[in-house]
């Protein structure tokens, strides 16, 4: 059986807006009382809805032909054509394990072959690219995430549980959200910022696909849904999407020098371990190695000291110091409280550096 390639967030760790109630859309204008008017009224209405409904087909058509089915032996996702070279934008998580790949494009039952060009775990995102690719590749479109707002309907367009070219609707719930999603055998854990929190549904084989608004360009790829831990079940209309603009970034670089030359994301520059104690309660973050040059070697960190706090943040594991990371920009001075080995305690400043992808 094929698997369909999906991520669940166990955590939402911060939130640039929350109002997450859905508003009515109205359709009809205002009129006075009497039969006549309401007659008009419910004409308006179904004018109104008549409208959006088109609008909803011609952005289905318009975007469907930019949006792709990656297989893999054993699982498959979604993607999207950024240009007429054949390089398509996914999530890490969709083509991790493997660096050969089979696309059918929603126009043809054909499938290509692609290779990975590169990939940015710690983001969720990589591009592959077609070997041969036909000539009649439709790029999609893609808006500036940054003026999506709450309560913009969103259509979400992929494969989900193996069912090709499918769509959903629902609206943008949260933008600037930071989620965490858990590791995998083939996927590290990682805390991804500006996330779009949208009620669209998302399912298994979304992920990688195309989050669009209806002037049919994209405003975040589908990667993430939230899931209770204690029933092990999706929650019905919390999902999140990368926008748009950090995927566009972070694939223009991997297609442009076949790497993440600038993630935009704050680094410590260690390795680590959560550490537990006798009461199998975290308690920190210990410090294995130190990158030499980098802001914890600067700031006097060395391997043996166990980070308590950073930024005034109590960090009690790896995914703690990570969420709280991805608040602080590269450059920021932060202090870290630590606990040297002979269990003194003292406060350092660091300059954070930049993550580089790995």
């Amino acid at each position: 059986m094929t698997r369909r390639r999906g991520r669940v967030v166990v955590a939402v760790t911060t939130a640039a807006a929350t109002l997450l109630a859905v508003g009515a859309l109205a359709l009809g204008g205002c009129s006075s009382s009497g039969g006549s008017s309401s007659s008009s009224s419910t004409s308006t209405a179904n004018t109104g809805g008549a409208n959006l409904q088109s609008n909803y087909e011609n952005v289905i058509a318009t975007v469907m032909p930019s949006v792709v089915l990656i297989t893999l032996p054993s699982s498959l996702g979604s993607g999207i054509i950024l240009d007429t070279k054949g390089d398509i934008v996914t999530n890490n998580h969709v083509v991790a394990g493997a660096s050969d790949y089979k696309v059918t494009l929603s126009t043809s039952s054909q499938t290509y072959d692609a290779k990975l060009v590169n990939s940015f775990p710690q983001g969720d995102l990589a591009v592959i690219k077609l070997t041969n690719p036909p000539s009649d590749l439709k790029p999609a479109a893609f808006a500036d995430s940054s003026k999506a707002v709450v309560g913009q309907i969103v259509l979400a367009m992929g494969n989900p549980i193996g069912l090709s070219s499918s769509a959903t609707d629902g609206i943008i719930s949260a933008t600037g959200r930071s989620v965490t999603e858990p590791q995998s055998s083939d996927t590290p854990a990682a805390t991804l910022t500006d996330m779009i929190q949208t009620s669209a549904s998302i399912n298994s084989g979304n992920s990688g696909g195309a989050l669009v608004d209806l002037s049919g360009a994209v405003v975040g790829i589908p990667t993430l849904t939230a899931v209770d831990q204690t029933l092990g079940g999706a929650h019905p209309g919390i999902g999140f999407a990368i926008s748009s603009d950090t995927a566009k970034r972070i694939a223009d670089q991997i297609i442009g020098s076949g790497k993440v030359t600038d993630s935009g994301l704050a680094s410590l520059g260690i390795t680590g371990r959560s550490l537990i104690d006798a009461n199998s309660r975290p308690v920190g973050v210990g410090v294995v190695e130190v990158t030499s040059g980098g802001p914890a070697a600067n700031a006097g960190i060395v391997a043996g000291d166990v980070i308590t706090s950073l930024n005034k943040v109590a960090v009690t594991s790896m995914d703690a110091l990570s969420a709280e990371l991805a608040t602080l920009k590269p450059s920021q001075q932060v202090p870290v409280a630590i606990t040297k080995p002979d269990g003194s305690n003292s406060t350092v400043t660091a300059t954070l550096g930049t993550l580089q992808a790995s």
